[in-house]
């Protein structure tokens, strides 16, 4: 068997399959949901990477699987003679990696092409039944619910119906506006479009799966934090309970929804920093999760 096989591995099973097991039931990943994006993103990476040299590792023998993750790891373009030398064991593997690395990474670019059309179709709907209010930096829309919604990517607008304007007071509105540009300023709807794109890819996947829930709320309390540095707990809290029951268009972020009653709680209960052990313990994951590729490099050297 050949054992540069075990490092990626050992990435593979500890990426998808523990790491997403620890998330979702970490307390500390509501009270710093960046830091938690961090770590889910940073999963998904590793995982990739691992799970394309995976399998071009198990068609190597031992005796020529290092060179595989030299060229990966060093980052060196070997010289173009250097192809013409390889046996056609090694341009399968580096086919088959290739392969597994070039799958996520469409169905990435697919989605993120799928998620920029519906919102043109949306902002061009907009454009005709809606009114620009040059006060608010925001796009008025008559309907009777309370909604206040935001389009990222290239159209970045703000949407504010007339129920809104009606229901919520100034604090409030201002709360709920800081609330969607903290989603336009952020570039949220990258990640929703990755972790969309990975749930696809690899349905049953722990990772894919818990990460294509918690994801989303995480970026909505990420977006609350930010909001924050604006407005007060109560303004925020109390404008998610009267934007509760509005929905935005699937291509957007909205500020109330399902999670508004979750998030509401965490706004008026203020939490710690987290225990100075806490953070050590996630200061060492972090260091590790760094330094993998590095040990990989290195374990893939011939003996």
């Amino acid at each position: 068997m050949n054992h540069h096989v075990l490092p990626p591995l050992a990435l593979v099973l500890s990426t998808g399959f523990l790491v997403p097991w620890l998330l979702v039931r970490a307390c500390w990943a509501q009270q710093v949901p960046r830091l938690a994006l961090t770590v889910w993103a940073a999963s998904g990476l590793l995982f990739t990477g691992s799970a394309a040299l995976l399998p071009a590792q198990l068609i190597l023998p031992s005796t020529t699987g290092h060179r595989l993750s030299d060229a990966l790891f060093a980052l060196q373009f070997p010289p173009p003679g250097t192809f013409a030398q390889l046996t056609p064991l090694e341009v399968a593997a580096i086919s088959v990696g290739l392969v597994a690395l070039c799958v996520p990474v469409a169905g990435f670019a697919r989605s993120l092409l799928k998620a920029r059309r519906s919102r043109r179709r949306h902002a061009r709907t907009l454009h005709l039944v809606g009114r620009y209010d040059v006060r608010l930096r925001a796009t008025v829309l008559d309907h009777a619910r309370p909604a206040v919604y935001c389009l990222p990517g290239r159209v970045r607008r703000v949407v504010v119906s007339s129920g809104a304007l009606d229901t919520l007071t100034a604090p409030q509105l201002d709360a709920a506006l800081a609330h969607e540009r903290a989603h336009i300023t952020g570039r949220h709807h990258v990640l929703v479009a990755a972790v969309e794109s990975f749930a696809a890819i690899f349905p049953h996947l722990p990772l894919a799966r818990h990460g294509r829930n918690a994801v989303p709320l995480l970026l909505e309390m990420t977006a609350d934090d930010r909001a924050l540095r604006r407005c007060s707990r109560d303004a925020l809290a109390t404008a998610l309970y009267a934007l509760a029951s509005g929905r935005a268009p699937s291509e957007a972020f909205g500020a109330g929804g399902p999670s508004a009653a979750l998030r509401m709680r965490r706004i008026l209960t203020p939490h710690s920093n987290g225990h100075p052990v806490l953070w050590g313990l996630l200061t060492i994951s972090a260091a590790a999760l760094a330094a993998a590729p590095l040990i990989i490099a290195c374990c893939s050297f011939p003996n």
